[in-house]
């Protein structure tokens, strides 16, 4: 089965009203707001989509948020099951403090066809496309770099690794400059992080290290339309993490996700820019009542991959 194309601008539609929601609160300094705005935005239109939904990744357990909660379901009860994961704002800070890399994103797939990620960290590896055995999360850093600078036939030197700047990355971020290679330093951001090796023009090589395991599962719908390269590996430091990665049908808490157990079959994803987000313009106030707004959209069946730009009338 596949998820049909007039979903596509239906699902850009919902992440450009949340997306222009949040924005009329960019530079405030109050990303609760400007999140629960695109929260609710997000939710009122969901729920006027002929789907039954159902998210799978969303805001938090229903006792942590009550909208687009994990479990919460959407949609006017007609047409095809979906699961859904949400990011109503992936950036707060960003928007927040008028930064660029602010988004609003949304994943769809057929029923039980998205991986339900439990809200822990997740150890991450993304590249372009390449032969089975190149990247692999087992390997070590050095590893992976010399054998991705050999199957580019390049020098490490030439490689650009994108990096949370974390604490925890310090040890990785050393390997990387003991290589050579050029590193991409980001504050916030998983999602577009890892969408950075889905083109040359943003010129990534590889995006690795520790973030949100959550999205971690909406990146990998984008980037399994590239048919990139992409890996996963929850890390469960907490027994209330485990214990619910458990409840959540997780037994063998070291596993190693390929791409297609974490996003499987058809697949529709949309990230509309809040500020301005790789290729993406943020949003643009027309007049009064109109904005434009910009969306990177994949969906797997159709090979559709590109911006999408919108006028929206609110």
């Amino acid at each position: 089965m596949t998820i049909e194309k007039k979903y596509i601008d239906q699902l850009v539609n919902v992440t450009s009203r949340a997306a222009i929601a949040s924005s009329l609160l960019v530079g405030k300094k109050d990303k609760i707001s400007a999140d629960q705005a695109a929260v609710d935005s997000m939710r009122k239109n969901l729920n006027e989509i002929n789907m039954r939904g159902q998210i799978v990744i969303g805001e938090g357990k229903l006792d942590e948020a009550p909208m687009l909660y994990t479990g919460e379901k959407l949609g006017n009860n007609n047409g095809p099951d979906l699961d859904i994961a949400v990011d109503p704002v992936e950036g707060t800070n960003f928007v927040a403090n008028n930064l660029p890399g602010a988004l609003s994103v949304i994943a769809v797939a057929e029923k039980n066809n998205l991986f339900k990620a439990p809200e822990t960290y997740m150890e991450k590896i993304a590249t372009a496309k390449v032969d089975k055995g190149v990247i692999d999360l087992d390997y070590t850093i050095k590893k992976n770099i010399l054998n991705l600078a050999d199957f580019k036939n390049v020098d490490p030197s030439s490689l650009n690794a994108c990096i949370l700047d974390r604490p925890r990355h310090k040890k990785i971020i050393q390997e990387l400059k003991d290589l050579n290679v050029k590193i991409s330093l980001i504050s916030d951001g998983d999602v577009a992080g890892a969408l950075l090796v889905t083109k040359p023009i943003y010129k990534i090589d590889i995006f690795l290290g520790i973030g949100g395991g959550p999205e971690g599962v909406l990146a990998a719908a984008a980037l399994d339309a590239h048919e990139c390269h992409f890996q996963g590996r929850f890390l469960f430091e907490e027994e209330k993490d485990i214990k619910e990665a458990k409840s959540m049908g997780i037994t063998d808490l070291k596993r190693k996700y390929e791409l297609n157990e974490i996003v499987k079959g058809d697949s529709i994803f949309c990230a509309t820019a809040i500020t301005d987000t790789m290729s993406l313009k943020g949003v643009i106030m027309e007049n009064e009542h109109t904005y434009m707004t910009e969306t990177l959209v994949t969906h797997k069946s159709s090979g559709d991959k590109g911006i999408i730009k919108k006028s929206v009338t609110v």
